[in-house]
């Protein structure tokens, strides 16, 4: 019910053609909704005020999510990592919150790892859905880390991988990195634990392991992965150059400079 109600939600912030105030007033009828659970307006409404008195979850953070949807319609720019972050704490974060209610496991620790992997997990979403988010006039990208980087809008409009963009996506994914692997303790015998020690996503939803020469190759902007691992590109974005970003498991690629390979960092 949790996903049927973010997907829903989130559906109507990011899908079809409606203009921006429909998108907004859709969303508001969902936050009215909320309040008036007690007297359920459809059966994904009295599902959630099941779920919601059953295990007394927190309203706040199905407010969160909303809120986190309709800044969707309205931001399409970031300045700065901390305002992603404000982002990520309302769209990507309740969500582990709610999982953690359902399961009784709320100690600020807890709350603490489940944050950082839902963000990071949100951050690796926008890494790798670069191309996607700009064709719908959004770039998740901190402005700030762009300019330090020598990157610029018009360079992601024309999908140019260049040493400057490697240098800048190497850096966004060790934070990313680092992110789940503070979260990890959360889960170790699960699969997020294992992910933040041996394994790097791409969008297609491969991964190449620790084992395969300790790195994988991925085009961010595209998508393309190569898998050492399976010694073969697997499907995703339609750059025919797929050009490759290398960056080594575990390196610290915020020193990788524009220019340098990360493998040597």
């Amino acid at each position: 019910m949790i996903y049927r109600f973010a997907r829903s939600a989130d559906d109507i912030a990011d899908e079809g053609d409606d203009p921006p105030a429909a998108r907004l007033a859709s969303l508001e009828r969902f936050r009215d909704a909320l309040e008036r659970l007690d007297q359920p307006e459809s059966p994904l409404f009295a599902d959630i005020a099941r779920i919601v008195d059953e295990h007394d979850l927190p309203i706040a953070l199905f407010h969160d999510l909303l809120d986190a949807f309709a800044q969707d319609v309205v931001k399409k720019r970031y300045a700065d990592f901390a305002e992603l972050l404000g982002y990520c704490q309302r769209s990507a974060n309740p969500v582990g919150r709610l999982l953690l209610e359902l399961f009784k496991r709320t100690s600020e620790t807890e709350l603490e790892q489940s944050d950082a992997i839902c963000t990071s997990l949100q951050l690796v979403n926008f890494w790798q859905d670069v191309a996607i988010d700009y064709a719908k006039g959004r770039i998740y990208l901190p402005q700030d880390e762009m300019a330090a980087h020598g990157v610029s809008e018009a360079q992601i409009g024309a999908q140019r991988c260049d040493d400057a963009w490697r240098a800048l996506m190497a850096f966004q994914v060790h934070r990313s990195r680092e992110l789940m692997r503070h979260g990890a303790p959360l889960a170790p015998t699960s699969r997020v634990a294992a992910a933040s020690r041996s394994a790097r996503p791409c969008r297609a939803g491969c991964a190449s392991s620790r084992r395969s020469r300790r790195r994988a190759t991925t085009c961010f902007v595209s998508g393309r992965c190569w898998s050492g691992a399976t010694g073969r590109w697997c499907s995703g974005g339609r750059w025919e150059d797929r050009v490759r970003l290398n960056v080594k498991i575990g390196s610290d690629a915020s020193q990788t400079k524009p220019g340098s390979d990360p493998h040597d960092a």
